[in-house]
C-alpha cells in the first residue's frame, strides 16, 4: 500500500497514519504533482506556442483546426485538474509559488524548439532569482 509523507508546520515529514501528520502541512505527493504541473505547463506552452507559428487557416476556423495549439491547450486542461488535486493537500501559499518553475522550464527549453530564442545572461539571471524565490518561500513555510 502507497502512503504518502507529510511535511508538517516544523519542517518534518510525518505519515498519514502518524498523528503529527496535521492540517496545518502540505503533502510531498502535492509538492511532487505541483512539480509536475510545472514540466506541463511548460509543454503546453511551447506547444501553443509552436501551433501560434503555424495557424493556417483565417480566425476562429484556423485556430480550430490546428492541431498543436489545441494539444497545448489539452495540456493546460490537465494540468488544471493536477493542480485541483494538488491544492486539496496542501498550503496554496506553499504550492502555488513552486508553479514559478514553469518559467525556468520554458525559459530553457524554448531556445530548443524555437532557435531564435536565444538564451543570455540576463535570462539566465532571471532564472536564478526565480529558483532563489521559489527555494526562499519553501524555507519561509517551515516556520
Amino acid at each position: 500500500m502507497l502512503k504518502s509523507a507529510i511535511v508538517t508546520s516544523s519542517g518534518t515529514v510525518a505519515s498519514e497514519g502518524n498523528p503529527a501528520a496535521s492540517k496545518t502541512s502540505t503533502s510531498l505527493g502535492s509538492i511532487g504533482l505541483v512539480f509536475l504541473c510545472t514540466l506541463s505547463g511548460a509543454a503546453a506552452q511551447i506547444l501553443m506556442k509552436h501551433g501560434a507559428n503555424h495557424i493556417t487557416g483565417a480566425g476562429l476556423i484556423g485556430i480550430l483546426t490546428n492541431l498543436p495549439l489545441l494539444s497545448g491547450y489539452c495540456v493546460y486542461g490537465v494540468n488544471t485538474l493536477l493542480m485541483v488535486l494538488a491544492l486539496r493537500r496542501g498550503h496554496l501559499s506553499v504550492l502555488y509559488p513552486i508553479i514559478a518553475l514553469t518559467f525556468v522550464w520554458v525559459t530553457i527549453l524554448s531556445p530548443r524548439f524555437f532557435p531564435q530564442d536565444h538564451l543570455n545572461p540576463f535570462k539566465i539571471a532571471g532564472v536564478a532569482l526565480i529558483v532563489s524565490g521559489v527555494s526562499l518561500i519553501g524555507l519561509g513555510s517551515r516556520e
